[in-house]
């Protein structure tokens, strides 16, 4: 008979699509385990011990054998599903995982009580899920704005049109190249717009445990080498 403990796993392991033979091997039995994270731009992965820190946090000192994970996972799904997202299991796992990376690098999370905190950062994978395409556009107006190199010429729509989607291009192989930190940092800090932007920096210093000064010099240098492969990808072609 297949335990709690071993359901949470099962739970978990849908969205990885794991071979049936592991599915029923609980977490704690393992030696070595990692789980692919959602979110590829992320080298951190969910081991066993960060799983079982994660169950005790949402347990609130008692012992619910999974069960507090189960229902919790269940209500992010049923949160992602509202919203009309395709993958919301998915979306749940990566919700569970950021808490799970949280509370290994910090210890422990005080700020609110467990199914407030998650939906917090639930709210937060959604933003990053509706970004999506905007991402890149964003990114493109940034640049298109710097002054300087820039030349003033009139074009045709056509023209206009073609140099568009050569930057664009341009724009996604230059950002493919950038370190996967630096990747993150710079689709995350140009997301969005107005007041949001504002709030998606904030939470972007805090995770990065840096102050908002800090993180746009580092959002500008990284602008700033993202720009000249532009400039230089371009004026060679799209390869």
């Amino acid at each position: 008979m297949i335990g709690p403990t071993q359901l949470v796993d099962v739970e978990r392991r849908k969205a990885y699509g794991t071979p049936a033979e592991f599915v029923i091997t609980g977490w704690r039995n393992m030696n070595e385990l990692s789980l692919p994270s959602v979110q590829k731009k992320k080298d951190w992965t969910l081991t066993p011990r960060a799983f079982d820190h994660l169950l005790r946090w949402l347990d609130e000192g008692t012992d619910s054998d999974g069960q507090k994970y189960l229902a919790i996972r269940r209500r992010l799904v049923s949160y992602f599903d509202r919203k009309n997202c395709g993958t919301p299991d998915e979306l749940a796992d990566e919700t569970l995982n950021r808490v799970a990376r949280r509370l290994e690098e910090e210890g422990r999370i005080e700020s609110d009580a467990p199914a407030r905190y998650c939906y917090t950062v639930a709210r937060f994978i959604f933003m990053e899920h509706l970004r999506g395409a905007r991402k890149d556009n964003a990114l493109l107006e940034e640049i298109r704005r710097e002054p300087r190199h820039r030349e003033s010429v009139a074009h045709e729509v056509e023209e206009q049109k073609e140099i568009k989607e050569k930057m664009l291009s341009c724009l996604e192989q230059c950002t493919d190249r950038l370190e996967p930190p630096n990747r993150e940092i710079i689709t995350q800090y140009y997301a969005w717009k107005e007041r949001v932007k504002i709030e998606n920096r904030h939470v972007l210093a805090e995770r990065l445990g840096i102050s908002m000064n800090a993180l746009s010099i580092r959002a500008c240098h990284i602008r700033d080498k993202l720009e000249d492969c532009v400039r230089q990808c371009v004026g060679e072609g799209v390869k």
